[in-house]
């Protein structure tokens, strides 16, 4: 091989290997914007919070840099095949993940108000909810990493119990308003955090399918697993 076709495409896979940089850069911010909101909401946490909220222009950069790098890539390299599935991969993955961080910073605004209102019952629900899609995430960003397709499928497959949780953790809540009224200011707002919860579990699920994709080039067969009865979700 020429050299100077050599040195092509050794410019071409250190552009994609920094592409999946990127994309890994974002998901471990997104990542630890999650935890942090959550840990605002359990433990009251001033200082998680304004950590959760301080992080998401990073994520707002990093998706405009990621679109500006694609964008360039096409024109540049005209890629085909498997790295073209990785680069429009990564543009998909990209808006998901700011979603992720929008969602999370929402959690953590939440929390700030909740210490004024402090809710004077269990959270025990909503912090199991808030463990499943922190788990997913972390699994969605370990199979990124490793291009890891079968993990991939089964953080696809797990949807289905953050939708159930998160059908549990309004039931609940709606059961405590009812109770007694001084209950409706806190559980109003830790609804809009549970339903920023599994909305993050979605955009975890829609990552990990956009990543299976990339890396086999085979869509996940069958409908997205998601619970019958959800009627608390439109």
């Amino acid at each position: 091989m020429p050299e100077a076709v050599q040195h092509l495409v050794r410019s071409y896979e250190q552009e994609l290997t920094q592409l999946r940089g990127l994309i890994v850069e974002m998901c471990r911010i997104v990542e630890s914007q999650v935890a942090l909101a959550t840990k605002a909401v359990m433990d009251r946490d001033a200082e998680a919070a304004t950590q959760a909220v301080a992080a998401d222009p990073k994520v707002d950069a990093l998706e405009r840099e990621i679109e500006q790098f694609v964008i360039r890539l096409i024109a540049l390299r005209q890629p085909m095949a498997g790295d073209l599935r990785l680069i429009i991969g990564a543009l998909k993955a990209s808006d998901d993940l700011e979603r992720i961080g929008d969602h999370a910073a929402n959690v953590a605004k939440r929390s700030i108000v909740l210490t004024q209102a402090p809710p004077s019952f269990s959270l025990v629900a909503l912090a199991h909810m808030a463990d499943l899609v922190r788990q997913n995430l972390h699994r969605m960003v370990a199979a990124l990493d490793d291009s890891d397709a079968a993990v991939a499928a089964e953080v696809w497959r797990a949807d289905k119990a953050v939708d159930d949780m998160y059908n549990a953790v309004f039931r609940e809540l709606m059961t405590y308003m009812l109770e007694n009224s001084h209950n409706i200011t806190p559980c109003t707002h830790l609804l809009f955090v549970a339903r920023s919860l599994e909305r993050i579990g979605d955009h975890t699920t829609n990552v990990a399918e956009t990543m299976y994709y990339a890396t086999t080039g085979d869509e996940l067969s069958g409908p997205r697993p998601k619970t019958e009865s959800d009627i608390y979700l439109p």
